[in-house]
């Protein structure tokens, strides 16, 4: 039958033609003789034809054998690429990756992170998309999307998560008198403007929470959707700000020396949870297990640091 037939014959059988015989296909293929010559005996066998008339020690090809070697080249030029391509993927230069990112981390962290992750790959083509924790959870359990980074929800049988707890900082002006302080308090913050995200939002909760514990006013003067503007904001002593430590080290990494506003450990405690998601149900692809085990270094170092 014709899927029987092997890459080693199609091989034997190209050399062949190209040489015209089987001792020359053979040192070329580091193959005995007569073993190029069962592959080809064989292949004849497969296909019911005769390929080759054996005339004075050559092997002189058949019309039918001149017309079968266009289509044994087009395979085996064909597997040749496959071959490269999946050499490619596997050593991480070619390939897609999709990512979903929330907001928090999509000005700053993921860009920067994807950034560093794809210098050398011109190969490899991206998309990281911004959108709300639920619906970047939603698409990752669709399996639209190979990675997602958003805040820590129920669980949910179509992802598998790593799970993060981030603890919170306190953004000051640099100039501020608090600045001078190693450790910010709520009662530190007892009536002074505040930036904060919107109402019912759970960094917004807990802040007013870590308040009301020290039986301090929170004013919540603006409200924005994430930490970036509000960072603005410090910036230009109107206000001070609670934020996750990613948009914090985001801000870092961009704002010039000497930055125009300092972080400080915030009491009590603030935090933000946050997971890397990944389909359950279909295995990643190389280059996703690499990136995700690159955000989960980045996420862990920044889990660490108070």
């Amino acid at each position: 039958m014709l899927n029987n037939i092997s890459f080693r014959q199609l091989q034997a059988f190209r050399e062949v033609m190209r040489s015209g015989s089987a001792s020359d296909a053979a040192r070329i293929l580091n193959r005995t003789q007569p073993a190029v010559s069962a592959l080809i005996a064989n292949l004849e066998s497969e296909l019911g034809l005769t390929l080759f008339r054996r005339q004075k020690g050559r092997m002189v090809p058949t019309p039918e054998a001149q017309f079968f070697l266009n289509d044994a080249e087009a395979i085996l030029d064909r597997l040749a690429l496959s071959t490269r391509t999946m050499h490619e993927i596997g050593n991480l230069t070619k390939g897609r990756l999709n990512i979903a990112c929330m907001p928090a981390a999509a000005d700053m962290l993921m860009p920067q992170l994807l950034g560093d992750f794809l210098q050398g790959r011109p190969q490899v083509d991206a998309s990281l998309m911004m959108r709300a924790s639920s619906v970047v959870t939603e698409w990752v359990a669709s399996q639209q999307y190979d990675i997602g980074l958003a805040e820590t929800s129920a669980a949910n049988p179509g992802i598998q998560t790593r799970d993060f707890k981030l603890k919170c900082l306190c953004a000051i002006p640099r100039h501020d008198p608090l600045a001078q302080k190693e450790c910010i308090e709520a009662r530190d913050l007892n009536g002074k403007p505040m930036a904060a995200l919107q109402g019912g939002h759970p960094n917004l909760i807990a802040t007013r929470a870590a308040f009301a514990k020290q039986r301090a006013k929170f004013v919540h003067r603006f409200e924005l959707r994430t930490f970036q503007p509000a960072l603005m904001m410090v910036e230009r002593s109107l206000c001070y700000c609670i934020c996750d430590p990613i948009s914090a080290a985001g801000y870092a990494r961009l704002a010039p020396e000497p930055r125009p506003v300092v972080f400080r450990p915030f009491q009590p405690g603030v935090f933000l949870e946050v997971s890397i998601l990944q389909p359950a149900h279909r295995p990643a692809s190389v280059l996703a297990a690499e990136f995700a085990e690159r955000l989960s270094h980045e996420l862990e170092k920044l889990e660490k640091h108070v």
